[in-house]
């Protein structure tokens, strides 16, 4: 599904959190690999599930080699009373405009539904895409292939 290359320059970002700050993707570069775990909606069944997994798994997957972002296309606003509610300790951006303009670059922009699909990356230090997976229902393995992918990606 996606036009990216694994192995190749991951593109680059800037997003808002769910504080309003910005959010830099070549900012970790050097630094940091990262997970990025695109999701549709905030408070659906799928992605309340998926988030609060990896919520609770947080620990596996950050370190001081390692991050997490989240992305959706809901407004900065919805995705703080979504990161409020569900207790969400990791950076939930906000890809709402220019409308899916990641997600496009990430090749996950679900045209008839106006949102990413549900879809995952490993990026390592040096930017570049070690990871992809592209899935419609995100489960415990999803998170298992993650931190496998991760770990060695950093």
């Amino acid at each position: 599904m996606s036009g990216l290359q694994i192995g190749g320059p991951a593109p680059d970002f800037t997003l808002r959190d769910q504080f309003g700050a910005d959010i830099t993707l070549s900012d970790f570069h050097g630094k940091k690999a990262i997970a990025i775990f695109f999701f549709p909606f905030a408070f659906s069944g799928v992605c309340t599930g998926e988030m609060s997994g990896l919520r609770d798994r947080l620990d596996e997957f950050v370190t001081f080699d390692t991050e997490v972002l989240a992305i959706s296309c809901d407004a900065v606003y919805a995705m703080r009373q979504f990161a409020d509610t569900d207790r969400l300790n990791f950076s939930v951006l906000s890809d709402f405009w220019p409308h899916g303009e990641v997600s496009k670059a990430y090749d996950v922009f679900n045209e008839r539904n106006g949102a990413p699909r549900r879809s995952s990356y490993v990026i390592d230090k040096a930017g570049l895409v070690r990871w992809s997976v592209h899935n419609d229902n995100a489960d415990g393995r999803d998170l298992d292939e993650h931190l496998q992918q991760l770990h060695a990606a950093v």
